[in-house]
């Protein structure tokens, strides 16, 4: 089971379209997929077909320990993948685990309890460093850094690095970089080229070979309620996600052949 934690505190990157979309293209390749909407805005739940405004429960009850994770979990029913959905209520759990003991492991500890549900548990992180973020981090096996190649990305970069070595050395000893994925890239632009290759050139191989490009789609599908997979499949933005997908599983199973050999 991978956990992955996909994160970065400057917003607009393309975070939520990525949980949504990887999830989606994920499941298409026959893989369980668990996505945990831990944004009280709740995009990743409206975009997975889900009514947050209606919810009995949510990841909220989970974190503050009313619920277990399997009493919140519903279908996406279009999209393939199960969710832990999220809204507004989710923003009081930062104050109410103030005082708390072990405040930072709530959602380690829920997970544990899926044991071997799934084979892939995207966690869809708020765009920001605060309580839930490394609740996120504590809980995930590896990040998944999505980001615009544009001038002010690599300053919040070190910000976020820097977070996850304080968890590393902290709370989750495990915790590794998992992969760079540059969104909403326009292969026009002469900055956004320049930053791509700056990325590669720093990170090697962590940055992935998969590009999301600037997609309509991409952005039309969230009001429909569907991941882009089922609002145009043949459409650029699912093409890439796809392509991701197959790029993450290839990956995990040369680490684990790795790990095996």
């Amino acid at each position: 089971m991978k956990i992955l934690a996909i994160t970065n505190q400057k917003g607009g990157v393309g975070k939520t379209t990525t949980c949504v979309n990887l999830a989606a293209s994920l499941a298409a390749n026959y893989q369980k997929v668990l996505l945990i909407d831990l944004d009280p805005q709740g995009n990743a739940s409206t975009g997975s077909g889900i009514d947050k405004a209606h919810l009995k429960h949510s990841i909220y009850h989970v974190l503050i320990g009313e619920k277990t994770l399997s009493e919140v979990i519903v279908p996406s029913e279009k999209g393939g993948y199960h969710v832990a959905p999220a809204n507004r209520e989710l923003a009081g759990a930062e104050v109410e685990l103030v005082n708390e003991l072990a405040r930072e492991t709530r959602l380690k500890k829920a997970l544990s309890k899926l044991e071997q549900l799934y084979d892939y548990i995207l966690l869809d992180c708020p765009p920001a460093l605060n309580l839930v973020t490394v609740n996120a981090l504590t809980a995930a096996t590896s990040v998944m850094i999505p980001m615009q190649c544009e001038y002010y990305a690599l300053e919040g970069l070190s910000d976020l690095v820097n977070t996850i070595k304080k968890v590393r050395a902290n709370l989750n000893a495990t915790l590794e970089i998992e992969g760079l994925l540059r969104t909403m890239f326009d292969t026009r632009n002469m900055l956004a080229q320049q930053v791509s290759a700056q990325l590669v050139s720093h990170f090697g191989d962590k940055v992935y070979n998969t590009v999301i490009p600037r997609n309509i789609r991409l952005a039309e599908a969230p009001s429909y309620g569907l991941p882009v997979l089922i609002y145009d499949k043949t459409s650029k933005g699912a093409t890439a996600y796809l392509d991701l997908a197959k790029e993450i599983i290839h990956k995990n199973q040369q680490v684990k052949g790795a790990a095996h050999g």
